[in-house]
């Protein structure tokens, strides 16, 4: 039985400020907070995975291979604070994409699950035990539907608020500080306990 626990991370929004459909590395910092949020996460013995959608690909606004250097430009401004990224996950699919090989329904476009799975199965990580953070109920969405809980950081990002039955955080957050913060304070309670505390209220 998988023991690893992981903080799933959203990129655009979440850990890195929301430039729409930005491969250019000279673009890319770190959010305010990520790095202390971080930190606090990895003392707690959290492994991060980056889930990300890139539907730019499908639109032809840059090529799958062009993500490799985002990639890059995020580790090595993690790396310089002694945190590593175990592995990203990209989605370059889009149902109205121009790209036919990437213009698809796919399983692995958040809100639906598959990259996470994907990742619990490739990296043994104990889904139960683990977080997805996020800035759009999207984000909530995927990792509910995962078995993992969830936090909304509302900065603003989420602008629909479309109800659903896997659409409920487990916590909203004003940053990602906090957001670290409280799963820090909180990670012992198990999915099963807070979805029926969620239900009482």
């Amino acid at each position: 039985m998988a023991e690893r626990k992981a903080v799933f991370l959203d990129k655009d929004g979440t850990l890195i400020p929301d430039v729409p459909y930005n491969v250019n590395p000279d673009l890319i910092s770190l959010e305010a907070g990520v790095i202390e949020g971080l930190q606090l996460l990895k003392k707690a013995g959290y492994v991060f995975v980056v889930i990300s959608n890139q539907a730019g690909v499908a639109r032809g606004y840059f090529q799958i291979d062009e993500l490799e250097q985002v990639k890059q430009k995020i580790d090595l401004l993690l790396q310089k604070e002694g945190i590593e990224i175990e592995k990203f996950y990209f989605c370059p699919h889009h149902t109205q994409g121009k790209i036919p090989e990437f213009s698809k329904d796919c399983e692995c476009r958040k809100p639906k699950p598959g990259m996470i799975l994907q990742a619990v199965r490739d990296l043994q990580l104990a889904v139960e035990k683990s977080w997805m953070i996020g800035d759009i109920l999207n984000d909530a969405e995927a990792g509910n539907r995962a078995g993992c809980r969830t936090i909304l950081i509302n900065n603003g990002n989420e602008t629909e608020w479309v109800e659903g039955p896997f659409r409920t955080p487990t916590y909203i957050a004003e940053n990602f500080l906090k957001a670290a913060q409280y799963i820090c304070d909180n990670e012992y309670e198990t999915k099963e306990l807070n979805d029926k505390k969620l239900a009482a209220l």
